[in-house]
Order: structure tokens, then C-alpha cells, then sequence
């Protein structure tokens, strides 16, 4: 344990992630004391306030509510309410209260959201906060405080990490006869989908009890699919085909805040491609039936053999599979195995009352203390080397061997950033249907994604 935890400092601090993030000037209605302003007045007014706290994840409730806990009998005088809504809900929710002027005081946010929150004054700039109080930004594993920094500016300070790992059905492989090896050391390519492509096909099984290598397996009958995503991934595809387009050496762009997309890639327009052939053949769960019942919900029921996704659902499976499960490397292509890397922070509203108050919360949310104490419940890993710590141990106590996903976070070259740039909610509206299209069988990738492209680059010029 100890020497993997000093691997993944040495490595994640060697370059796992670059630098990136966003700034801009704040609304001329916004209340003037969220202005951190050139000399930040960090200590809390000592008055009763209550902080409104926003995060879209369940499962990581239970751990921030503990570490709200801790720091409401430090600071008896501000009170931290938290809500979760699923994550839909959530950012409409979030993008309607600033307009309305009733968002959250501090809200999760993402490297897709927070530039543009950022470009149009909608975030707190807390570099002053940062610099009044001394804040050791070296702490956070890699560069990951870098990520929400940009222009002299800073909008978060990191709470964790994560890569993306394939999660199995240990009852399907068995009986397909497949072993965790296999699995493990599977290859992928675009001509043939090699050994990954022949693995769905064996464990994708019919009604009739044919698997996908028969010739009478029957692709409208499908009891079990080989493969079960989350959806057609949009612009991003963090959990869905990122990590298959990623082997081919193409990028959605080429640098953090790049004013180009690379969705005409052929190699690009190869994988998505692959996708939605698979679907029609029955060897991943189709789009609509995905878009019914969930991903991570269909893989749970046991729709589905093998699944693709994040290490903050690792909580998720444990509470709600119905099977015994673990997680395998993913498919190792033409240049090796790829994950995006992510990591969220929290923001402060711009129209907070209480910024001063808002800022003791982020600083306390991203602190060593409650880094160990979301480690202790084992959901995500941390963004501080002792909250990996504390979790690896709590996924080992429960006997899971999450090593899929640290080995990823860890090889060389074996992780890319997010794609932070501007304009993330245009270019979703132009990915979504234009993904939609492939994967449900209505569009060919080479006829759709050029226009795609096209369009998503013009709003940079």
C-alpha cells in the first residue's frame, strides 16, 4: 500500500494532468461582497449565517454531510444545508438560480460547466481568498489545482480524481467461459475490434441462448449484451467511447482551451462508427434502451455482461449490483490503454451574502480533514495523497481490488484531461443529436460528424 501510494504521487505529479481554466468579469447586479477583491477579508462575520451547499452525486452525500459535521461544530455560527438532485436537474437548476439570483451559495462544479460560468461573472474568483489565508495549493495530487486556474484567476480548489475502468459481471464471464485474464489483457482496433470486439460477441447471449459468435444468435432477442454505456457521451464521452477514440492517438482538441475540435478525425469517426454497428449487432445495449433504463441500472439488473465506467461509481455498484462484479483494465489499442482524467471542485456563487462564509466551506471541503474523511467512506479517491490513502483502505476492507483504475491514473501516458474549453453547453447541443444520430442507426458518423465539427469551430471565430 505504501508503495503504491508513493507511485501515485511520484507519477500523477510527473504529468498526469496539465494546467487549464476560466475567468471573467462579474455582472454589474451581483452583490459586491462576493468581489474577493485585492485584499480578500477571509475571517466569517461571527453572525448567524446559513451556506446552501449544491452536489449531484448520492452517493458521495453521506461523506461531504460528515465532513459539513466537522466543520459546523468548528464554526457553530454557519450552518451548512446540503441538497443533491441527479445530475440533469441539477445544472438546469443551477443555470436557472443564477439568472433568478437564488443558486446556491457553493455548488459542485465541472470542467465542462465552469468556464462558462467563469466568462460570463458568474463565479467568485478566489485566488485573493487563496493568497490572504496561505493556502498550499502543492498539496493536491499532480497539477489538478491548475485545472481550475486560468489568467490569474481560480475557481475551485480540487476534491478528487478519477479514471475510468470496465466493470464486469463475474456470473457472465463465468459462464461464457471467460476469464478475468482475457478480459484484462484484451486489444482493440478499428478494423477489426479485435479481441475486445470478439469478447461482447461471446458475451452477448439471445433468448434462445445464443451468444454473438453464432450464426443464429438473434440481435432483435437480446437477453444479456456484451457491453452496456451510459448513452451516446455528447461531445465528451468521459464514460462511454472516450476511452476507445483516446487508444487511436486522436484528441477531442489538441491543448486545454483550444478553440478547435477534432470530431472530423477519421479515427474519430472510425470509433463511433464501431459503436453503433456493435449496437446493431447486438453486442452492445442499444441507445433507446439505454436512454429507458440507465446504464449503470441495466448493468446492476444483469442487462448486460461488461460496462464502462468512472471510479466515483464504485459505491454504486457495491450498493446496487445484484451479482457478484469487479473491475477489469480496459482494452489496450494501437497505442495503448487511455482514460480521461477529471476532477471536480466547488465554486462560489458570485451572488452569495455571505462570501467570506462560503470560502471557509470550499477551504474546509478541499482540506486534508475532510479529503481523509471522504476517503474513510470509500466513494471517490480524494484529491490529497491521505485521502487516497484512507480510501484504497476502506475499498480493501470491503475486499474490492479497485486497481483498475489506479493502475490507469498511474501508467505512463495512459491518462488525457478532460476537454476544457469554452462554449461547453453550445457544443453539447450541436453533439447530442448529431451522436444520437449514429448510435440510433439514423445517420452514418462519416456523414454527420464533419458538419458536427464545422459547426462546434465556428463558435470560436
Amino acid at each position: 500500500m505504501k508503495k503504491f501510494s508513493l507511485l501515485v504521487t511520484m507519477l500523477l505529479i510527473l504529468g498526469v494532468v496539465l494546467s487549464a481554466c476560466g475567468g471573467g468579469s462579474a455582472p454589474a447586479e451581483q452583490p459586491p461582497a462576493a468581489d474577493a477583491g485585492a485584499a480578500a477579508q477571509t475571517a466569517p462575520s461571527g453572525e448567524a449565517v446559513t451556506i446552501n451547499y449544491w452536489l449531484w452525486d448520492a452517493n458521495q452525500l453521506p461523506a461531504y454531510q460528515a465532513c459539513a459535521d466537522a466543520f459546523m461544530a468548528a464554526n457553530p455560527n454557519i450552518t451548512v444545508r446540503i441538497t443533491q438532485s441527479g445530475w440533469g436537474d441539477y445544472w438546469n437548476n443551477i443555470q436557472t438560480g443564477m439568472v433568478a439570483g437564488t443558486a446556491p451559495d457553493v455548488f459542485t462544479n465541472h470542467l465542462a460547466k465552469y468556464p462558462e460560468f467563469a466568462e460570463k461573472g458568474q463565479l467568485v474568483d478566489i485566488q485573493p481568498y487563496v493568497d490572504a489565508d496561505g493556502v498550499d495549493i502543492s498539496v493536491y495530487l499532480g497539477q489538478l489545482a491548475d485545472l481550475w486556474a486560468r489568467d490569474g484567476k481560480r475557481f475551485g480548489l480540487p476534491k478528487d480524481w478519477d479514471t475510468i475502468a470496465i466493470v464486469y459481471n463475474q456470473n457472465a464471464l463465468d459462464a461464457a467461459g471467460v476469464t478475468l485474464d482475457e478480459l484484462n489483457n484484451a486489444t482493440w482496433d478499428l478494423e477489426t475490434g479485435g479481441a475486445f470486439q470478439e469478447l461482447i460477441a461471446k458475451l452477448s447471449v439471445d433468448e434462445n441462448g445464443n451468444n454473438g459468435l453464432s450464426p443464429d444468435f438473434d440481435p432483435t432477442k437480446v437477453k444479456q449484451y456484451g457491453l452496456i454505456i451510459n448513452g451516446a457521451g455528447e461531445g465528451y464521452g468521459q464514460t462511454e467511447w472516450s476511452w476507445l477514440a483516446a487508444t487511436t492517438g486522436w484528441r477531442h482538441i489538441d491543448e486545454l482551451y483550444a478553440t478547435k475540435y477534432n470530431y472530423d478525425d477519421p479515427r474519430f469517426i472510425g470509433t463511433i462508427q464501431w459503436y453503433a454497428d456493435n449496437m446493431k449487432k447486438g453486442f452492445i445495449m442499444p441507445i433507446e434502451q439505454v436512454s429507458s433504463l440507465g446504464g449503470s441500472a441495466a448493468f446492476n439488473t444483469g442487462l448486460g455482461a461488461l460496462h464502462s465506467n468512472g471510479s466515483w461509481m464504485i459505491g454504486d455498484f457495491v450498493n446496487n449490483a445484484t451479482f457478484p462484479f469487479g473491475f477489469a483494465r480496459l482494452p489496450q489499442g494501437p497505442e495503448g490503454r487511455k482514460s480521461m482524467f477529471n476532477g471536480l471542485a466547488d465554486s462560489i456563487w458570485v451572488g452569495t451574502k455571505y462570501p467570506a462564509e462560503a470560502w471557509q466551506w470550499v477551504k474546509y471541503a478541499a482540506s486534508q480533514e475532510c479529503a481523509n474523511t471522504v476517503g474513510e467512506f470509500g466513494v471517490v479517491f480524494p484529491a490529497q495523497q491521505s485521502g487516497v490513502d484512507k480510501a484504497l483502505a476502506a475499498y480493501e476492507a470491503r475486499g474490492l481490488d479497485v486497481s483498475a483504475f489506479t493502475l490507469q491514473a498511474t501508467e505512463p501516458d495512459g491518462t488525457f484531461l478532460f476537454p476544457v474549453t469554452d462554449n461547453a453547453s453550445q457544443i453539447s447541443a450541436i453533439m447530442a443529436p448529431a451522436m444520437e444520430s449514429i448510435m440510433l442507426g439514423q445517420a452514418e458518423a462519416a456523414a454527420v460528424l464533419p458538419v458536427a465539427n464545422q459547426e462546434v469551430n465556428a463558435l470560436f471565430q
